[in-house]
C-alpha cells in the first residue's frame, strides 16, 4: 500500500483552503504555486473534490475554489475517499470471489485489521487539525 500523490495533493490544497479566509475563493494557480504541485494534476485531483462536495467551484475571471464545509468536519479520509473512492488495502477484503482462498487466507486477517486501523487513523484527523500542526512547524519566515 502507498499513498498516491493525488490522494497527498488534494490533502495539501484542501488544507491551504482552508488556510485562507472563510469562504475566500482561491484560483487553483494560487494552491498549486503555493504547493508546489502541477496545476493540471490538481485540476482533476479538485474536479473530484468538487463532485463529492468537499469543495466548492467558482466559475468566470475571478473564479477558483473555496471549502464547501468547515474545516474541522473535513477528515482526511473524507478527501482520501473523494479522490479514489472507498479505501481499501487490498481487494480480497471486500471481495470473496477474488480468491478461492477468501475464508481462511491467514494474510487476509492480518489486512483486514490493518484497513480498520488505518482509515480510524485518517478519520481520527481533520483539515483543521492538520492545519494548526503545519502552522506549529512551518519556519517563521513562511508564515
Amino acid at each position: 500500500m502507498q499513498f498516491t500523490r493525488a490522494e497527498e495533493y488534494g490533502i495539501l490544497g484542501v488544507i491551504y483552503l482552508a488556510g485562507q479566509n472563510d469562504e475566500q475563493i482561491v484560483p487553483l494557480s494560487e494552491i498549486a504555486e503555493a504547493r508546489d504541485i502541477p496545476e493540471k494534476f490538481l485540476a482533476k485531483i479538485f474536479q473530484n473534490l468538487t463532485k463529492t462536495g468537499i469543495v466548492k467551484s467558482h466559475r468566470g475571471v475571478k473564479g477558483g475554489f473555496s471549502l464547501s464545509k468547515n474545516p474541522e468536519s473535513i477528515t482526511v479520509r473524507d478527501v482520501v475517499e473523494a479522490i479514489q473512492g472507498p479505501y481499501h488495502l487490498i481487494r480480497c477484503l471486500h471481495d470473496s470471489n477474488c480468491c478461492d482462498k477468501y475464508d481462511y487466507c491467514p494474510i487476509r486477517a492480518v489486512l483486514e485489521e490493518a484497513e480498520i486501523q488505518l482509515l480510524e487513523v485518517f478519520e481520527s484527523y481533520t483539515i483543521a487539525s492538520l492545519l494548526s500542526w503545519e502552522k506549529q512547524r512551518r519556519p517563521a519566515k513562511m508564515r
